[in-house]
């Protein structure tokens, strides 16, 4: 069997020659050749391959920087301490000067990479740098700029039917609000008007957390779904015992989530039957639920991320929000992960077909910003109902700003699709090479996963590559997944599959 490497030279130079844009300079990094250190460039150059100079990587200045600062901060998560002045486009440079193609990219939030010269470009203007010295409360004393801003970031990137928008933090700032919307909503239409007037039982009920100023309402959400870690969110969300173990939780429904076996075109029958009894579940859930606790709001990723990059059909999400819509319950889309461009559209939602669009959709990571879009009908009167002292950061729209142009101008959804495409034809590949270990190759765009099979074995490929020098992430049980920049294009799969040929060799063996 023909390795995938060889297949990737050829296909990489065969694009290079005919296909407009796809080359080791999109996006206007250029690449730098490689050397046995990791020397930072004289420019903005992306390096040509990676580094290791360490017998392992995290090499010894990371692990004794973890061990000293775990004398007063928890530091069990932290994997590697980075040199983020030397580190360029899709290559992190680490402390001990090992340079890493990194195709997990900050957990999924870098879209351009490291140092994009568009976005150092405008760290260099004086609104920029006065939104650095002086951190606005957005809510209440937005810059003077604050009105074009959002015109040439949030606003040109809206998802269709949603003209509204909130800026927040992060991701589980943007649900736990989202889910707050749903709320005033549902009760606006329950009594008719939006706030209760002073000495009225709501208002004298809700500063005690009682009924009916706090209603026992309920928000639906799905098996293997994760949507952060506060309150809410963290009700909200499945993968991981550790995430949620001693902490409260709402008592609200969990839908099930279909379970697809891969790969696609040889299961179809069984996949659309799952897809239906998911459907069937769901509704007879929402029936049983609601006499109790009435559903507000049903939250569902486009790829259930955390949970292991599971897909469903474009068919089981335009059913699912008919459901939603047929049960008067506010469809909220969590786009933190596959928002901006990823899977080849710059909402993944879009894929959908769908003619009724979603009442919310969540956002940050790759957006630089948190926040929420919604539907006019969802807008609120009072003041501070949503809110909080920054909400957001005007830096992160200027660099959203960049963002968006560097996207248009580089055609980099086109690009996205056709090296995704790319991906996804050579993980298909190394599936059949290696049936034992890898399995389940799927993906949309470059957001692509593949599960590896046996106890251990996907952690230890995770750390034999990056032992030579790639970062891939990891989700669910035993899934590997990819969140490279929308910059990535065959050059750089041709390392990464170069590396997986081997380990998945060691492993095997």
């Amino acid at each position: 069997m023909t390795s995938p490497a060889p297949a990737l030279r050829r296909l990489f130079e065969l694009q290079r020659r005919f296909v407009p844009g796809l080359s080791s300079t999109a996006g206007r990094f250029q690449h730098t050749s490689s050397s046995s250190s990791a020397a930072v460039p004289d420019s903005l150059d992306e390096y040509d391959a990676p580094v290791v100079v360490t017998s392992q990587i995290p090499g010894p200045k990371s692990l004794a920087n973890q061990e000293t600062i775990g004398s007063y901060v928890h530091n069990q998560q932290i994997s590697l301490y980075c040199d983020y002045v030397k580190s360029r486009g899709n290559y992190l440079v680490d402390t001990d000067g090992n340079v890493i193609l990194d195709l997990f990219q900050q957990i999924s939030s870098m879209p351009l990479g490291y140092n994009h010269p568009s976005h150092v470009e405008i760290l260099k203007s004086s609104e920029v740098q006065a939104a650095v010295l002086n951190r606005p409360a957005l809510g209440s004393f937005p810059p003077q700029d604050f009105n074009e801003l959002m015109d040439t970031s949030l606003k040109l990137v809206q998802p269709r039917g949603l003209p509204n928008v909130s800026t927040m933090a992060c991701g589980t700032c943007a649900n736990e609000n989202a889910f707050k919307i749903a709320f005033f909503h549902y009760m606006k239409q329950h009594r008719g008007y939006e706030m209760p007037a002073a000495g009225s039982p709501e208002v004298d009920t809700v500063m005690q957390n009682m009924a009916p100023g706090s209603p026992d309402l309920s928000v639906m959400s799905f098996d293997k779904g994760f949507h952060g870690r506060t309150m809410g969110a963290l009700s909200c969300s499945y993968t991981n015992p550790v995430h949620k173990m001693d902490v409260p939780s709402f008592k609200w429904p969990r839908g099930p989530f279909p379970q697809l076996k891969y790969p696609l075109h040889e299961f179809e029958r069984e996949n659309e039957a799952e897809e239906a009894r998911c459907l069937e579940e769901t509704e007879d859930l929402i029936a049983k639920w609601n006499p109790g606790s009435p559903i507000a709001a049903m939250i569902v990723e486009p790829i259930q991320a955390e949970g292991g990059d599971r897909f469903a059909s474009n068919d089981y999400f335009r059913k699912l929000r008919a459901i939603a819509r047929k049960n008067n319950i506010a469809f909220i889309c969590d786009e933190v992960q596959t928002g901006v461009a990823i899977t080849g559209k710059w909402w993944a939602h879009d894929h959908w077909g769908l003619e009724d669009a979603p009442d919310i959709v969540t956002f940050a990571k790759k957006m630089s910003t948190g926040g929420i879009y919604y539907r006019d009908e969802l807008k609120w009167k009072d003041g501070y109902r949503i809110y909080n002292t920054w909400m957001g950061d005007p830096i992160r729209l200027h660099l959203l700003r960049e963002t968006i142009k560097v996207v248009r101008n580089e055609h980099l959804l086109d690009q996205v699709t056709r090296v995704g495409a790319l991906l996804q034809e050579n993980l298909n590949q190394m599936t059949s090479q290696f049936p034992g270990l890898l399995q389940n190759a799927r993906g949309l765009g470059l957001m692509c996963a593949f599960d590896v099979k046996g106890a251990g074995k996907r952690d230890q490929l995770r750390s034999l590559m990056l032992n030579k020098g790639v970062m891939v992430g990891a989700c669910g049980s035993e899934s590997i997944r990819f969140r490279p920049t929308l910059l990535l294009d065959s050059k750089h799969l041709e390392i990464f599959f170069d590396r997986l040929q081997l380990v998945a060799g060691e492993l095997s063996s």
